[in-house]
Order: C-alpha cells, then sequence, then structure tokens
C-alpha cells in the first residue's frame, strides 16, 4: 500500500486504509497472513480468542514474511498489529486464553501477555475491547485495566467492537481518560449502517472500521448503482463498495483467503469517485 494510503490518528500514529482480517482461518492463518503481507497489506486484525481465531497463527505469518525478505526492508513499525480482549462470555470454555478465575484486571493483563507472545512482539498498536460488558461497573474495570496496559508501553491506544448503542459509546467515550481511538462495527442495514455512531466518530477523531462488509450486504454489490460504476471503472462491485467506504473515512476489514481478491482490495487506491458518484452510493445506505 502506498504511504497515503492510511490515516493518522490525533496522537501521531498511522493506521491503514484497510486491514486484513483473521478470523476462522485456522490452521491457514499463518500462510493467509504472509501473502496478505507479501502483496502489500501492513494492518493485521486479529483476537486472543482461540474460539474464532488462531493468534499464534497470526505471529507465524508475519515471522514468516519478515524472515522472507531481504535486507529487512519492512520492521515492526511499517505494521499496525491490532488485537483484542475478549472477556469470558466470548471465550470458549474449554480454552480460555487466561485464568478465568483471576480478577477482571488480571484477565487483562494476562491476554494483553499472551498476545504479545503470539504475535512476537513487544507492543500492539491497538487493543480492542471484543464487546461491551453489560455490567457498568465490570465495563469501567476492564477498561480501566486496558488504560494501565498503555500506561506501561504495552499498547499504543485502546478501541472497542460490537458497540452499536449510540449512547453506551458515547458514556464510554466521556468517561474513559483515554478515549477509544476505534469503533470496530458490522457494517449491515440491520443498524442503520451506524449512521449515528459514525458521525460522532468523525466528530471526534475516532476511526470507524467496517467488517462483515461483503457479505452482510449482498443487495449493495448487486444494486444497479454499484454495478454502473464497477462497469465505467472496470472494478469488481467488491472493489467499489470497499473504495467508497475509504473515501468516507471507513477502514473496512478483509478477510479474503484468495490472492486475487486479495490484489483487488489492495488495488482500491488506484482510482477514485466523484463527489457525485459517492454521493449515489451514500443514498443506498439510507435507504
Amino acid at each position: 500500500m502506498k504511504n497515503d494510503d492510511s490515516c493518522v490518528f490525533p496522537n501521531g500514529m498511522r493506521m491503514p486504509r484497510l486491514l486484513y482480517g483473521t478470523a476462522w482461518k485456522k490452521q491457514k492463518t499463518a500462510a493467509c497472513v504472509k501473502l496478505a503481507l507479501s502483496l502489500g497489506f501492513r494492518g493485521i486484525d486479529t483476537a486472543c480468542q482461540p474460539k474464532h481465531y488462531f493468534e499464534s497463527g497470526v505471529g507465524d505469518g508475519i515471522a514468516n514474511f519478515m524472515n522472507a525478505q531481504s535486507g529487512g526492508a519492512i520492521g515492526r513499525s511499517d505494521l499496525y498489529i491490532q488485537t483484542k480482549f475478549t472477556s469470558l462470555s466470548g471465550q470458549d470454555p474449554r480454552q480460555v486464553p487466561y485464568d478465568p478465575r483471576a480478577s477482571l484486571e488480571e484477565q487483562v493483563a494476562q491476554s494483553l501477555q499472551v498476545s504479545l507472545r503470539n504475535l512476537r512482539t513487544t507492543y500492539l498498536d491497538c487493543l480492542v475491547l471484543h464487546s461491551p460488558l453489560e455490567a457498568d461497573a465490570s465495563m469501567q474495570t476492564v477498561w480501566r485495566a486496558m488504560e494501565a496496559l498503555v500506561d506501561q508501553g504495552g499498547v499504543r491506544q485502546l478501541g472497542i467492537s460490537n458497540c452499536y448503542d449510540f449512547s453506551y459509546f458515547e458514556h464510554l467515550y466521556r468517561w474513559a481518560r483515554m478515549k477509544p481511538a476505534v469503533l470496530q462495527n458490522r457494517f449491515y442495514d440491520t443498524t442503520d449502517y451506524d449512521h449515528e455512531l459514525r458521525a460522532f466518530c468523525r466528530q471526534h477523531q475516532v476511526v470507524y472500521q467496517s467488517f462483515w462488509t461483503l457479505t452482510a450486504n449482498p443487495q449493495l454489490l448487486t444494486h444497479d448503482t454499484v454495478k454502473t460504476l464497477a462497469s465505467k471503472y472496470g472494478r469488481t462491485a467488491a472493489q467499489i463498495l470497499f473504495r467508497y467506504l475509504t473515501l468516507e473515512e471507513i477502514v473496512p476489514l478483509t478477510g479474503t483467503q484468495s490472492e486475487t481478491h486479495m490484489r483487488e482490495d489492495l488495488g482500491i487506491f488506484d482510482f477514485e469517485l466523484t463527489e457525485a458518484e459517492r454521493t449515489s452510493v451514500t443514498a443506498l445506505l439510507q435507504g
């Protein structure tokens, strides 16, 4: 990816405008991550949740890519690595990656140490809370524990995922000492494409990341508006949607295992959409 294909946080950190997602790949994880990096991806999303992610496989893929380079052209500082703390409710009880009997603070700290080992790094660019906790006291305890990890240098910034309640997210943003820098949500019509949340994110310089972007939106990919743009630019419908999102300050995740689709995804930065074309796609998201 080109240097200008990234967004900059208020703290000066950079994030690629397209991330490679690693869920559901199991034993294929390392090979997929190495391939994605070799083709040009520089942002990786994963989670310390064996139920859905093979996090150590992500670390293997990164290490294999690094080792395959000649001259070490790409270093750790050139990558954006993001993982998640998943509370007990989201874990498979047979393979919890931390002590389930420990305090919430200890669970967060232990999860980070497991992630650092799995990913073979000394720090994370972002630690994301996989889902909000229902009890307000528990939520505050976990977020404070995550803030402490930033203070200690193991994490550079924080985020939250699967948070669709605007008032909940706004409340978190108001009381948190370290504000969420990332909000990662499913991008689909069931939640009205998070219009209100995305507006809040733009206003407060929070990066909105979308996942399930293609799978949940077949009606967008087959709509005449998108198909016409795909024909005009000689691109796929997926490329049109991804390019639109990046121009709307959304960072999509793509989890494809196909080299062809990886190349197509990275190719979205080679063309632009006009203001009128973007408006026509926006209209589809507004029903």
